[in-house]
């Protein structure tokens, strides 16, 4: 949350900058998508880490329950919870977002972006703005994870099934559905809008288009983690085996964490390679510090998303310390532990790869043909290799810290 409103913040100190400067009207179009992407990214986030936090608290709501607590309070504890939270880490967000622009506006004038500067002045404006969608996500993600968290009753403490009850619950798969439907129309219209406009249109339709795969994703991840956990379990039959099980018995989990991965994947190669085939349709060769202005623009974003990959990742695996040691009092070794989760992780990096990558593919596709009149587009295998390489690795470093207690340490509970 605290990086979130830094992110938007900074970046609308920038945007604010370079409006007032009538030499850096032509960059403009790029600082508001980037904001616009840096904005996106953080709402995703936020609300999707909430979202886990009140699933994992199930087995606490329940017991909450089961003493007295009324559905009312439990929703009224969530959104006490969660406005405490969204308040301090604001102020926080908003303190750091000064320091953030100032560094964005120096990469700026290095990388040859802006060559005289962006000036970044204190104004209320953008710290209005991040402030009030800091705190309105974060309070209707809130209420919405608190519609869940009622539906917790009492003896959900005595469910010992790791299974999850209702895969797509209706609500999520109608806004799934909606969402594509909409990412969908705004793909068919980005060769027929001014050429202006076309970019703004892709992205929006790689945003609609991961709201809807993040929705329905779990019914796409039961299936394709079965088929990569049976080669999994093929090649590594007992930890493979176990990965394949959790990723079948709990895909909404999973899903959870290969969101992050999915975004990743998806914004920033559309951004990267939207830029890359423009220039190529121009005759454009950058060089140098230019070559990294791109990059730049969309780093603070990307690096985020890595963030929660890390987090979400981590989130995932620390609530199943449980049956982590009930696997070692059957006689599984913390070697062959530590490989299925490491199995699992790659599954999940991989599935939100895919669905990044297919996403990116169509968004891109669309705009090579109102660049060029053709569906071709430029990209880069390294780019696309080293944020596959960063989300793996981000996942695999969350997985098997959040999960080294339970691996090597004590039987007994905390």
């Amino acid at each position: 949350m605290v990086l979130a409103v830094m992110l938007v913040g900074g970046s609308g100190l920038v945007v604010a900058g370079a409006g007032a400067r009538d030499d850096l009207n032509g960059i403009m179009g790029l600082l508001v998508l980037s904001a616009a992407v840096s904005g996106f990214v953080s709402v995703f986030v936020v609300a999707g880490m909430l979202s886990l936090h009140v699933l994992r608290q199930r087995r606490t709501l329940a017991l909450l329950r089961s003493v007295g607590m009324t559905p009312r309070q439990v929703k009224r504890l969530i959104m006490a919870e969660t406005l405490v939270m969204a308040v301090l880490a604001s102020t926080a967000g908003c303190v750091l977002a000064l320091p953030y622009a100032v560094l964005m506006a120096a990469f700026m004038r290095m990388t040859g972006l802006a060559p005289g500067g962006v000036p970044v002045e204190v104004t209320p404006g953008p710290f209005i703005v991040a402030l009030v969608v800091g705190l309105a996500v974060t309070l209707l993600a809130a209420r919405v994870a608190a519609r869940k968290a009622v539906g917790v009753g009492p003896l959900e403490l005595f469910r010992e099934s790791a299974a999850q009850r209702r895969l797509l619950p209706w609500p999520r798969a109608v806004i799934g559905m909606l969402a594509l439907a909409a990412g969908v129309v705004l793909l068919f219209l980005v060769p027929e809008v001014k050429p202006v406009a076309a970019v703004p249109t892709g992205l929006g339709a790689t945003m609609a288009l991961c709201v809807g795969a993040s929705a329905l994703g779990p019914v796409a991840l039961r299936g394709m983690g079965w088929l990569l956990g049976a080669v999994a379990a093929r090649l590594d039959p007992g930890a493979g085996m176990l990965a394949r099980a959790s990723l079948v018995t709990q895909p909404r989990r999973a899903m959870s964490a290969a969101s992050p991965v999915m975004l990743t994947v998806a914004l920033a190669c559309t951004f990267l390679f939207t830029v890359a085939t423009s220039d190529a349709a121009a005759g454009v060769t950058r060089t140098g510090p230019s070559a990294w202005a791109a990059p730049m623009l969309v780093g603070s974003a990307v690096a985020y998303t890595v963030i929660s990959v890390l987090n979400a990742t981590a989130m995932t695996m620390a609530e199943r310390a449980e049956e982590i040691r009930l696997l070692r009092t059957v006689g599984t070794k913390p070697r062959q532990l530590a490989r299925a989760v490491c199995w699992e992780t790659l599954i999940v990096t991989c599935i939100g790869t895919l669905l990044g990558t297919g996403i990116a593919v169509a968004s891109l596709t669309m705009l090579g043909i109102a660049a060029t009149g053709e569906p071709r587009f430029a990209y880069s295998l390294a780019q696309y290799a080293g944020l596959v390489l960063v989300c793996a690795v981000s996942g695999l470093a969350g997985g098997l810290a959040a999960t080294r207690r339970a691996r090597r340490g004590t039987l007994l509970p905390d």
